[in-house]
């Protein structure tokens, strides 16, 4: 459960200090202390280095060029980063290597792995996820995007809902029935296409914080090639279940160093309030503090896992259940602590969409009532908590299935 930082470890934690010392400013606060363009034009900067440096993806093998990191050498990573306010990558990689990335270098052929590892690493290709549809969102087996094989290639035909930055994504792995007669988990294949032919159309969906980050998708005979389907015709379930474990699951470990960092500003805003003092306030900020400690533990058990040789599975479920519905607590707190102000937020908003706000960031009420509005949507996407409860009973407690 608990790491052992051993010499050899602290050695590297140096050699990472060293890394963030080299290159960041002398007067550098914190991605969170920074806005608009310049914040942009920061991350992809940033990236590049990393890219350079091979800290893009830290933990993927060498030869694939990756940084060949064990996993006890990604937490120290993390916990740097953290402590130095900087992202790990740039705000499409979650899908392009954390996502697509690790899932070719398991399923992959190498034909595949060689034309688009380095254009993931490089960040040439930007990915986005094709798996929801209007009637197969939590059932995702029950998908209907049909592909029909016309000589070497795929022609779709469909619809996906839910896509995440996929107005901004060129590419997107998707899900599709190319085979419509077998069981429904059984006639799906996974497949890599190219977003830029004329048939697909992206239809931005506004979200209730007032932005725009999922997408409708729509395929009118769009073409795929003929080997753009990893992990063999029909096998896509497979695929895209190994897919979900990375999603959910993989960051278990350094997940829980940006939540007790968020956690750690809200105890400022309650200070910096005079309600550290309320009875009723410190009592719930006890209480998230004891979830934070135990996603970390969580996320020690997950390291152990990774120590192993083992890639994550349902397990990831636990995870993924415990974060999102932590974050909807936390957050509801942050508005009972900044009051009425909640209603007329002023200041910084949150950046993303899908995670805690910026280490650096100010403590605006926009910040918290963004972050607040974006943590509803975290007990649904990658799988509803219902359906993380389905997977943990039947898959990891193995417990029977609810009579149909």
């Amino acid at each position: 459960m608990q790491p052992t930082y051993t010499a050899e470890a602290e050695a590297y934690r140096q050699k990472v200090q060293a890394f963030l010392a080299e290159h960041l400013p002398t007067n550098w606060r914190g991605v969170g202390g920074l806005e608009g363009e310049a914040l942009t034009e920061f991350v992809k900067q940033w990236r590049t280095t990393l890219y350079h440096a091979g800290y893009i993806a830290p933990g993927w093998p060498a030869a694939y060029g990756g940084g060949g990191l064990s996993a006890l050498e990604q937490v120290i990573l993390a916990e740097e980063f953290v402590k130095a306010g900087v992202p790990s990558g740039g705000p499409n990689d979650q899908f392009n290597i954390g996502m697509l990335g690790n899932t070719l270098l398991q399923w992959g052929s190498e034909e595949q792995k060689q034309h688009y590892i380095p254009r993931i690493l490089s960040g040439e290709d930007t990915w986005c996820q094709g798996y929801s549809e209007p009637n197969a969102g939590s059932d995702l087996g029950s998908l209907a995007l049909k592909a029909t094989l016309d000589g070497d290639q795929w022609i779709l035909n469909g619809q996906k809902i839910w896509t995440s930055a996929g107005h901004l994504a060129d590419h997107i792995f998707t899900l599709a029935r190319t085979n419509p007669d077998a069981p429904k988990h059984k006639g799906i294949s996974f497949m890599l296409v190219d977003m830029r032919q004329p048939g697909i159309e992206v239809r931005p969906i506004k979200m209730i914080s007032g932005e725009s980050e999922f997408n409708e998708v729509f395929y009118t005979d769009a073409v795929v090639p003929r080997d753009n389907i990893v992990g063999g015709l029909n096998n896509g379930w497979a695929v895209a279940m190994t897919l979900l474990g990375f999603e959910r699951g993989e960051a278990a470990a350094t997940t829980p160093v940006r939540f007790r960092a968020e956690l750690d500003r809200l105890i400022d805003l309650a200070r910096a309030r005079g309600l550290d003092q309320d009875p009723v306030i410190r009592q719930r900020l006890a209480a998230c503090y004891s979830k934070v400690q135990c996603m970390r533990f969580l996320g020690m058990r997950t390291l152990t896992g990774f120590l192993a040789g083992k890639h994550p599975g349902p397990e990831g479920g636990i995870f993924k259940l415990f974060w999102s519905e932590y974050h909807k607590v936390v957050t509801e707190l942050s508005l009972d602590i900044l009051g009425a102000e909640a209603m007329t937020p002023t200041g910084r908003p949150p950046s993303s969409a899908f995670s805690t706000d910026d280490m650096g960031a100010p403590n605006s009420s926009a910040s918290w009532e963004g972050t607040f509005l974006n943590a509803r949507a975290g007990t649904i996407y990658a799988g509803s908590s219902e359906i993380q409860r389905n997977i943990i009973g039947e898959m990891v407690l193995g417990l029977p299935k609810e009579p149909r």
